[in-house]
């Protein structure tokens, strides 16, 4: 049986309520639960729709044959180099490619390492000028770096509790930068 058709009739919803529900035609969702390929924007409405990762909804894995050890090792190889900027990026990638460990949830959690280090550079230049507006220079320069990396922590660590309990991510994105 088809996937979308499984979660669909488990939410009693029919090809219209679930038309309506992620703004796709009645048409498209009656080819894919025919068997055409779910990918794209289909996909992403779809499972934001069903309330489903999209993992579960795509298809494109199968979930037995992910090795969560694997990923697990990858989100938390992010943890030692967390003050250093790239190098918690550069580090997963690596470990992902050289193991072949590449799907979504690798995906997400460079993603997410990415997106982290982008934000925290931007608040960390723009903190001196801050400081200066409320006379915090040094003291804002020094809180702003501290906040970053604890919370960058915070992330990497609830993802790999969630990763050992649920085999999925916690804190993720709608988006990858892969």
């Amino acid at each position: 049986m088809n996937k979308l058709i499984k979660y669909r009739e488990k939410l009693n919803l029919t090809q219209g309520d679930l038309a309506t529900k992620s703004g796709l035609s009645v048409r498209t969702i009656q080819r894919i639960e025919a068997g055409a390929t779910l990918k794209g924007h289909s996909l992403n409405v779809l499972s934001q729709a069903l309330n489903i990762p999209i993992e579960k909804l795509s298809g494109v894995e199968n979930e037995s044959l992910l090795n969560y050890k694997l990923i697990k090792l990858i989100n938390l190889s992010s943890l030692p180099f967390v003050i250093i900027p790239l190098v918690n990026i550069v580090v997963p990638l690596l470990i992902m490619y050289y193991k072949k460990e590449i799907n979504l949830i690798t995906k997400q959690i460079v993603s997410i390492q990415i997106l982290w280090t982008i934000l925290s550079s931007i608040i960390f230049l723009l903190s001196p000028f801050i400081g200066r507006l409320i006379s915090l220079q040094n003291e804002l320069v020094l809180i702003v770096l501290i906040i970053s990396v604890l919370l960058n922590v915070g992330i990497i660590l609830i993802n790999a509790i969630s990763l050992d309990k649920n085999n999925s991510l916690r804190i993720k994105l709608n988006f990858s930068f892969l």
